[in-house]
């Protein structure tokens, strides 16, 4: 979540509290299936909220590690998750936050949100956090969504859809784009909540 005013997210929070429920995402889902299937055990969540993905990987054994803008999710996680959760309380924009590396990174709803050299960085912070052979996932919404080219445009394929957010729209070629040298190998199509697409990046001998 960008360096867009960490007050938008603290309000937001504040506000609605556990605005998106407990039910994890379809993305968190079907990322879960692939960290299980390589039995990764140390993953990091950047905008990990008040821990709504978290819990299907803790609930594998997983060790979960997050970073969150608003102070008040983070308390909202601690309630329910108690110590179960390590969260960086900061922008990932500032990542890292410590230079441990992860054999899975999730990144849900999130990258779409960041304008395009804030997008680059994360992306390259994520890839160097991500251990040899580790897999990262992002979902980023797709330029099939109702809201594409809503809102004043702010740069190609960016609109502030209403006001304090701004959103990136991705197609297949931007997705390549970005993430190709992060270790892209497959992008797939989910309908969870907006059309996003799903970002399955290895870390092999690609180097950023």
């Amino acid at each position: 979540m960008t360096k867009q005013k960490p007050e938008f997210w603290e309000s937001i929070f504040s506000e609605k509290q556990e605005m998106w429920g407990f039910e994890p995402s379809i993305s968190a889902m079907l990322t879960k299936d692939l960290f299980v299937s390589h039995s990764l055990k140390n993953i990091l969540i950047p905008g990990i909220g008040y821990g709504r993905n978290a819990r299907i990987f803790l609930e594998q054994g997983m060790a979960v590690t997050g970073i969150e803008i608003s102070k008040t999710a983070i308390d909202l996680a601690e309630k329910h998750f108690g110590t179960d959760l390590l969260i960086h309380h900061g922008s990932v924009t500032d990542m890292p936050f410590e230079h441990q590396q992860y054999d899975g990174i999730f990144c849900h709803a999130l990258i779409h949100l960041l304008d395009s050299s804030e997008r680059a960085k994360m992306i390259s912070d994520c890839y160097h956090q991500l251990a040899p052979g580790g897999y990262m996932v992002f979902s980023a919404i797709s330029k099939k969504a109702h809201t594409y080219g809503q809102g004043p445009m702010i740069s190609e394929d960016r609109y502030e859809i209403f006001d304090g957010v701004k959103m990136y729209f991705y197609d297949t070629a931007s997705v390549h784009a970005a993430f190709d040298i992060a270790g892209l190998y497959e992008i797939s199509e989910v309908e969870d909540s907006f059309p996003f697409f799903l970002i399955k990046c290895r870390k092999g001998k690609v180097a950023l």
